[in-house]
């Protein structure tokens, strides 16, 4: 399996550092939060990385070169301008080939995710071995988190069945997915998409799956939360 790291955006909210430092490459304890996705995802196996960029992009080539510095293997997806999450990936479907491939947003601080646990998401057959029509196997599968402060109402429900558009309760999409590249062979390269549009309508269609994951996970999206994450860390002593 393939990664994709999505390191395209401008980070507005999170300027003035972003101004002169692109969003993926600001630190958190010490590492900056895309060396966090690379190394997790060497542990786990997944050594063919790619990594699309547009704002201050050149720095991200620069900071991490061909990833052999990390046990990996990096090919980069350079955007004019951001096309968005869909648009993005679809530019880099010729760097990622035919098999289905995890996709992380490079912003987010995710320290303990186990990688592993994405190679098996997108099974080809059922329980008994029997292959599932094309037209009918799960084209994605998301990781969800319960829902943060600052986005309450969450984005999918999760079933037995898979996710749902409607529903009770709803969690918050992780920024972390596993896809068949068929799911973006409609989008041209080079093409503006948003990602959540496709989503919904495939999970409309029954065929994107996904599991709650329990485990630390940030968005850091402005500079008081990457300060909130950088704080030391606070230890209380118990009386004898």
């Amino acid at each position: 399996m393939k990664a994709m790291l999505l390191a395209a955006g401008r980070g507005e909210r999170m300027r003035p550092l972003t101004d002169s430092c692109p969003k993926p490459l600001l630190k958190v304890r010490g590492r900056p939060l895309i060396v966090w996705h690379i190394l997790n995802l060497v542990k786990a196996g997944i050594t063919e990385i790619v990594i699309n960029h547009a704002h201050l992009g050149q720095m991200i080539v620069e900071a991490l070169g061909d990833g052999s510095q990390f046990g990996a293997s990096i090919q980069y997806s350079a955007e004019e301008q951001a096309l968005e999450t869909a648009g993005g990936i679809a530019k880099a479907l010729p760097l990622l080939g035919d098999a289905p491939f995890v996709v992380v947003s490079a912003d987010i601080y995710i320290p303990h995710f186990n990688f592993k646990e994405c190679l098996n998401t997108l099974e080809e057959n059922d329980p008994w071995g029997n292959p599932h029509p094309p037209e009918q196997r799960d084209i994605a599968w998301l990781y969800m988190v319960k829902n943060p402060s600052f986005h309450p109402q969450g984005d999918f429900a999760l079933t037995l069945m898979g996710l749902a558009n409607e529903g009770e309760p709803r969690l918050t999409f992780a920024n972390i997915g596993v896809y068949r590249p068929e799911m973006f062979a409609s989008i041209k390269a080079g093409e503006y998409a948003k990602l959540g549009p496709l989503l919904r309508d495939y999970i409309d269609a029954g065929r994107v799956g996904g599991e709650l994951y329990r485990g630390d996970w940030h968005n850091v999206g402005t500079p008081e939360q990457l300060q909130a994450l950088n704080a030391p860390l606070q230890f209380t002593q118990g009386k004898a």
